[in-house]
């Protein structure tokens, strides 16, 4: 069965259409999840909050096609009420730690990319998870954030210009 019949069904109460269409997106929705709130629970808490909501408002989904862009914006909006709700800060485990080191290798001159993403507003750090993280496009993160492709752009440069200029101070007092 296609995702738009699923869809269809599932607008029209269907809870089997429901189950399994949410199933098809579950991985990615916890994946997104994952990356704001940073703790397993925490993630499966907003799968399940996402599962209610989207429930709840199938019958607004006005084009069967968006579906997964509409289910990866109320996860985005339901990890960061929740990262808000627990006060916390986002973070990277270990696993996900990634070194930026000098042009020879020098770790003893690198910074965590979780220390870079710290310096970034809620807004630049979404764009940039989105971005690299979910390899979504410039278009698809303006879409799914619901916000004109040159501020979606112009987030998206000021962020990486952010990062570097981080970065380089942070090599410098090193």
């Amino acid at each position: 069965m296609t995702i738009i019949r699923l869809i269809k069904k599932a607008q029209k109460r269907d809870d089997k259409a429901f189950l399994t269409l949410f199933e098809y997106y579950q991985e990615d929705i916890y994946r997104i999840a994952y990356v704001y709130v940073k703790n397993k629970n925490d993630a499966l808490d907003v799968v399940q909050e996402v599962a209610y909501r989207s429930f709840k408002k199938i019958g607004t989904l006005k084009n069967p096609k968006y579906s997964k862009t509409w289910l990866i914006k109320i996860a985005i909006n339901c990890a960061i009420d929740l990262a808000r709700k627990n006060n916390k800060v986002i973070q990277l485990e270990p696993e996900h730690e990634e070194f930026i080191g000098s042009e020879d290798g020098d770790v003893s001159l690198s910074v965590t990319l979780e220390e870079l993403l710290n310096q970034l507003n809620e807004d630049e750090k979404s764009i940039i998870i989105l971005k690299f993280y979910q390899g979504y496009s410039l278009k698809e993160i303006a879409d799914l954030l619901k916000i004109p492709l040159g501020t979606a752009k112009s987030v998206f440069y000021r962020a990486l210009h952010k990062l570097r200029k981080e970065f380089k101070e942070a090599q410098i007092c090193e």
